[in-house]
């Protein structure tokens, strides 16, 4: 194990992960990142065939051109486009090594990884929030037909099929299900498909919906999980339903004992939002700063690429104003 001096090191290799490095390679800092899965790992786990909300535009950092063949790109355009940013500017990027430990120093932080010993006169944490699914806590929820992630719908075809949820992702996967030859059951707590559906994906599902195709249950939660079956209790009582598999997408959220263990103090309101200083994203850990989706504690709709990239110009103007 070695032991590396650096100005900066930012933990987390998504966008803005990236965007904090071209920022501090063009400030000519010595920085380092380290990404514990692959490069803008999160993307990568998206569905296979997930189409952004926002605009190839919005996604752009650094004022690179990111082309899609559509407005609104795909991932594996975003895995692309993320990929050549990184490449073409050589940035310094470690992969597969987990960072273990952040302990602040007298002059700095120590950082402990799977890997390497670091000593860092600052760290930027943008670890995004995809790695840690908001769980049903119901008996069955560990069978191995239970899934918090969904790739594609292939494996699903001919199966019953319960979707826990009614947002963007649980919509999507109800769709692509459906029409690959799954029998479909929704299971929604509240009484409406949420809100912040895509604009362009809502009236399919509602229409799939009333005309049976996709069945759902609103003002629902499942109560138990057996190996063929699913006790779901709803406005009018207890229901069991045949089910082969559950693709429970309730939402997902920060590595908050990661964020503790480093001295990161959050609000006392439900929310866990981190505490951090709006101008220059400093925590409240002198020296340690918050990129991205994190800074929204559990409320992890609030932060995403398009409007946490700036992030990173707010982080490193301050870094090099107090090095």
């Amino acid at each position: 194990m070695e032991n590396l001096d650096l100005d900066v090191l930012i933990i987390g290799a998504g966008p803005i992960g990236i965007a904090c490095a071209l920022e501090s390679k063009k400030r000519n800092l010595n920085y380092s990142v380290l990404e514990k899965g692959a490069l803008t790992n999160s993307l990568f786990n998206y569905p296979l065939n997930m189409t952004f909300f926002s605009t190839s535009v919005k996604l752009e950092i650094d004022n690179i051109p990111f082309i899609s063949n559509n407005p609104k790109p795909t991932r594996n355009e975003a895995l692309e486009y993320y990929r050549r940013v990184s490449t073409s500017n050589a940035l310094n990027i470690k992969l597969y090594e987990t960072v273990i430990k952040v302990n602040k120093t007298e002059n700095g932080f120590k950082v402990e990884s799977d890997k390497s010993l670091y000593n860092a006169k600052k760290i930027v944490i943008a670890t995004g929030f995809y790695d840690i699914p908001n769980l049903l806590n119901v008996e069955g929820e560990d069978l191995p037909k239970v899934f918090h992630y969904y790739k594609e719908a292939h494996p699903f075809s001919l199966q019953n099929i319960a979707i826990v949820g009614a947002s963007n992702s649980s919509v999507d996967a109800a769709l692509e299900i459906y029409r690959k030859g799954g029998d479909v059951t929704m299971i929604v707590r509240g009484d409406a498909i949420g809100d912040r559906v895509k604009y362009w994906v809502k009236p399919d599902i509602i229409n799939r919906i009333e005309e049976g195709s996709i069945k759902i249950y609103f003002n629902s939660e499942i109560k138990a999980i057996k190996n063929t079956a699913l006790i779901i209790n709803t406005p009018t009582g207890e229901k069991t339903i045949a089910n082969d598999y559950v693709v429970a997408l309730t939402g997902y959220k920060p590595n908050f004992k990661f964020l503790e263990t480093a001295g990161i103090e959050f609000s006392k309101d439900g929310k866990s939002i981190p505490h951090y200083n709006s101008e220059t994203m400093e925590s409240n850990v002198k020296g340690l700063y918050l990129a991205g989706v994190i800074c929204g504690g559990k409320e992890t709709h609030k932060w995403f690429i398009e409007n946490s990239k700036i992030h990173a110009k707010m982080i490193t103007n301050h870094i090099e104003q107090t090095l």
